[in-house]
């Protein structure tokens, strides 16, 4: 599993200072970012480089708890099955003990100049799975 650390923020809350609900999405895609600079995958240099890119292409969230201004958060990745073309993720952000958000995020890999689906490039499908390990 792998875990990044994000601060809670006034942007991220609403009039009450709960985090607002779709921000948790953007803390789940800062995460995936990171496991993926994480293992030598960097996005940019898959698009210049062999034109492929990530889109989400299904996301299942469940809220649990509230995360409030100021609080730090730990978020959590997992992935649940790596394919020929696309990553589902299990994803979790915790205070503390208490977990918060988890989400199921399935990412596919298309061409980026057709928007199809295509299988993710070698070496990045090798750094993915090496890390499965």
């Amino acid at each position: 599993a792998f875990d990044w650390p994000v601060r809670v923020y006034y942007e991220d809350t609403d009039a009450g200072g709960i985090v607002y609900y779709a921000n948790y999405l953007k803390f789940f895609e800062r995460a995936r970012t990171e496991w993926l600079r994480s293992v030598n995958v960097s996005q940019q240099s898959l698009a210049e480089e062999s034109g492929a890119m990530f889109v989400v292409g299904s996301a299942t969230v469940e809220y649990h708890a509230p995360a409030r201004l100021d609080d730090t958060l730990k978020l959590t990745l997992q992935i649940e099955k790596l394919g020929r073309a696309s990553v589902q993720f299990l994803q979790q952000a915790w205070c503390g003990e208490q977990l918060l958000a988890s989400a199921r995020v399935k990412v596919g890999c298309v061409d980026s100049a057709t928007l199809r689906p295509r299988p993710l490039p070698d070496p990045a499908a090798v750094k993915m799975r090496a890390a499965l390990i």
